[in-house]
Order: structure tokens, then C-alpha cells, then sequence
């Protein structure tokens, strides 16, 4: 019997390597190095993917991006508004479509699709190495060991593992915005906006050139430091937030200018509003989903063809007026830029004995780069509430596509949020791939350090 038993775990062993020398073997050839369909749709609408975008000649930072994009004359397709929104309503979201048809004026500009999201070759090579390798926690949803930086699951088998792949793109090893305008709309009937100008910083520690293993790094996902400038409410408070990969929250550092102290907020994350906002926004809504995974189950549905916020340049335009881009209403239409791609449906339930404004949640993920394009939340009687969509540009320092900018749209209370953007700052924000300065150190985001660097 033990022989048997031997011999069995030998055949299983066997396919399993099998199995997963076969899967390996389709990335770079029928599939992307990201594990995305390498052929186009039928029709042509949607085309097949020929590699990720070389930096436009000429192009370095500080000057405008869109200017070294080599389409960035393009012609309109075709507009979709209030008007004629129910004809498209196969290639929309729930969220899409009732922002159309309830925010005055908005509408979405469509453009011909270019698939143009690639990965640096290391980053393919270790995307490659986690097939039949990176692996879940016994909890279920903490990410246990991958190759880094690459996506853990190119094959995912469900929807934590596609939210894994999401959370673990390559940024770098870090996002600084040197000025960044955190906004929210006027009330209805109202003219007055929230505008919180700040300094801030993202650490990706796994996110250095080469390969490791995760396991062998500090288990944190990310660290992000914010200071505010204005307004008078909020200037001088600052936080430092670490984000693990296998705690069920954050480790979050405040600091209160007029009581010249810091304070831990342990219970500040998942759907806590953040502070100033009046309520418009809580704190795993920055960059369309940011924060711990562990309140929700998570079930991968599928794909499907939608119209998604794809090269939409203008809103990241730090160039530009932040009025210009940020009407009263919605972001102005001409700063989008929308195209036809393929997405991950993802939908998260809340699990049973825990609590979160937005029990159900549909999120949907770009097949070629994995980034967050939009989410539909709904509230707890079932009603759709908001809507939340990121906006991908191609990013020249790392050759991948990123989305940080984004806009939330409150579809009970008629305002919206404008977030993670250099819009109006007359300062581009920036990629690092590189650990230069001391923002690219843990260190950094102590309670100590940020004592020592607030009370300057």
C-alpha cells in the first residue's frame, strides 16, 4: 500500500510539472509575459499585442508625456453620453453607465485601442519563475512567497490571486508627487470645492531590478508617506503608513501639528473616511483600491470587452489648471481618453462577521497590465453608490503602464473625488527604479522619523 501510495505522489508530481512546464511555455508566445491573450478580438475593435511602448525620443522628465506619444493625434471614434449610452450598454459597467446618465454633461470620448502595456524583461522572467510557485498563506488571502518583481499568478485561479496581481505590478521601487491636489467637489448647489495640496511618497520594497524571493524581504506591500500644505485645516498634519502582505491592517503614524505629537491610528484603514473629506472618501479608495484584502471574499467571474479610462494623458497633465481638468460636475471630457480592452471581472463579497460600507464591490482589471480600471461598490440594501475608475497612461521610467490618477463618483450625493494626480502643481510626478534618497528606506516611515521631520 505505502508503494502505491509512493508511486501515486510520483504521477501526480509528474503532471503537476508537466502542467506547469506547458503553462510557462505559452507566456511570451500565445500569451503576453503578463499572462493576457496575445491575439485581438474578432472584429479587429480590440487588436492583438505586439509588445509594450519604448519611450517616445526626446522625451525626459519634466516635459509633458502625452508629447512624445506617438498617437497623440488621433481622431475621435465616436461619443458616448446620456443620448446613446443604452447602445453600448454590453461594453459598460453598472457604474459607467449610471454616471452617464445621472452626472450633467458627462460623456466618454472613444478612441482607437492600442495595447501598448508591456514589462522589463526581468519582470517577465520572474512572472515566469511564479507559475507553480508564488502561493496564498493558510489564511487564504495574504500573499505567502512569489518572485519579485513579477505577477504571482499569470494563471489565476481566482479572484484573490487576480487582486494579488493587481497589487503586485511593478511601479518601481517608488511614486513620489512632489505636489499633489487631493479634491473633492462642491455640494449640490454649491460652488465651494475641498482642495488638499500635499507632498507624497510611495516605497515599494520588493520593487528593486533583479530577482527575490518574497519571503525573504520585509512582508510589506508598500509604504507611503503624505505631508499637507493647505488648506488651513490641514496644513502641517502628516501620516506614514506601512501596508503589509499578511497583517489584517495597517500601521498607520499621524501627526497633529497643534498637539505636536504623533499619534498610532490602528483603527484607521479599510472603510474609515479620511480625515477632512466630510465623509467623501475613506481610506482603501486611493488608487481606485488600496489596502488589506482579508474583509472580503473574492471571485474571479471572468472577462469581459469594456470601454476603459486607456492613454488618457490629460489627467495627468501637470501642465494644465486644475480648474480645467476638474469641472464642477466631472472631470472634463477631453482629458479622458477611453478605448476598447479586454478586463478581469473580479466581485468581492463582504465575509460573513464583517462590516464595510460597501459589502459588494465589482472590480474590473486591465488583462494586459493588471492595473485597477474601475470599480462598481454598492451599499448594504444592494443599491449601486459609487463608482470609482483609474486612469492608465504608459510609463516611460518603467516600462510598464500604471494607473495612480483616478476619480470617484458619489452617485447618492452628487460630488465627486479627484486623487493621485499632478494636476495644477506645475510638477510632474515621478517613477523611481531605483532606491536613491531617503524617502526609498523603512526607516523613513517610523514614528520617530516622522516626529523628527514635522516638527521642522
Amino acid at each position: 500500500m505505502k508503494k502505491f501510495q509512493l508511486m501515486l505522489a510520483a504521477v501526480l508530481a509528474s503532471l503537476f510539472h508537466i502542467a506547469v512546464a506547458q503553462d510557462v511555455a505559452r507566456l511570451g508566445k500565445d500569451l503576453t509575459p503578463s499572462g493576457a491573450e496575445k491575439a485581438g478580438n474578432k472584429n479587429g475593435s480590440i487588436p492583438a499585442w505586439a509588445g509594450g511602448e519604448s519611450v517616445g525620443s526626446g522625451w525626459s522628465y519634466g516635459k509633458k508625456r502625452v508629447d512624445f506619444w506617438k498617437y497623440q493625434a488621433e481622431k475621435l471614434l465616436f461619443t458616448i453620453d446620456a443620448s446613446n449610452v443604452d447602445k453600448y450598454a454590453d461594453k459598460l459597467s453598472a457604474g459607467q453607465i449610471a454616471t452617464i446618465k445621472q452626472v450633467k454633461g458627462y460623456r466618454m470620448d472613444v478612441y482607437p485601442s492600442h495595447r501598448n502595456c508591456g514589462v522589463p524583461d526581468f519582470v517577465a522572467d520572474n512572472t515566469k519563475k511564479n507559475v507553480g510557485k508564488a502561493k496564498l498563506d493558510a489564511d487564504g488571502w495574504s500573499l505567502k512567497e512569489a518572485t519579485v518583481p513579477g505577477f504571482p499568478f499569470p494563471f489565476p485561479a481566482s479572484g484573490t490571486e487576480a487582486m494579488w496581481n493587481a497589487k503586485m505590478r511593478y511601479h518601481g521601487i517608488g511614486i513620489d508627487w512632489p505636489h499633489v491636489v487631493t479634491a473633492v467637489s462642491p455640494r449640490k448647489g454649491g460652488s465651494e470645492w475641498i482642495k488638499a495640496v500635499s507632498d507624497q511618497t510611495m516605497y515599494f520594497p520588493w520593487g528593486a531590478k533583479g530577482s527575490n524571493s518574497l519571503s525573504k524581504l520585509p512582508p510589506v506591500e508598500f509604504y507611503t508617506y503624505f505631508a499637507y500644505n493647505s488648506p488651513t485645516a490641514l496644513a502641517g498634519q502628516a501620516l506614514a503608513i506601512t501596508l503589509f502582505l499578511n497583517q489584517p491592517s495597517t500601521e498607520t503614524f499621524y501627526y497633529f501639528p497643534g498637539q505636536r505629537r504623533v499619534r498610532r491610528m490602528p483603527s484607521y484603514a479599510y472603510d474609515s473616511p479620511q480625515i477632512g473629506f466630510e465623509n467623501q472618501y475613506t481610506l482603501d479608495e486611493p488608487l481606485v483600491f488600496n489596502g488589506t484584502i482579508d474583509r472580503f471574499d473574492w471571485k474571479l467571474v471572468g472577462k469581459k470587452e469594456m470601454y476603459v479610462a486607456y492613454n488618457s494623458f490629460g489627467t495627468y497633465d501637470f501642465t494644465a489648471k486644475f480648474e480645467d481638468v476638474a469641472h464642477n460636475d466631472s472631470l472634463n471630457p477631453a482629458s479622458r481618453r477611453y478605448e476598447l480592452h479586454r478586463v478581469w471581472v473580479v466581485e468581492a463579497t463582504v465575509k460573513p462577521g464583517m462590516r464595510h460600507i460597501a459589502p459588494k464591490r465589482t472590480f474590473y482589471l486591465d488583462e494586459d497590465s493588471w492595473n485597477f480600471l474601475g470599480v462598481d461598490d454598492y451599499d448594504g440594501q444592494g443599491k449601486l453608490f459609487k463608482f470609482r475608475e483609474g486612469y492608465l497612461i504608459p510609463v516611460y521610467e518603467t516600462g510598464t503602464c500604471d494607473v495612480t490618477a483616478f476619480a470617484q463618483y458619489n452617485l447618492t450625493e452628487g460630488r465627486y473625488v479627484f486623487d493621485m494626480h499632478p494636476v495644477g502643481g506645475s510638477k510632474d510626478m515621478r517613477w523611481s527604479t531605483d532606491a536613491n534618497g531617503p524617502r526609498y528606506k523603512p526607516s523613513f516611515y517610523s514614528a520617530e522619523n516622522l516626529r523628527a521631520i514635522s516638527d521642522r
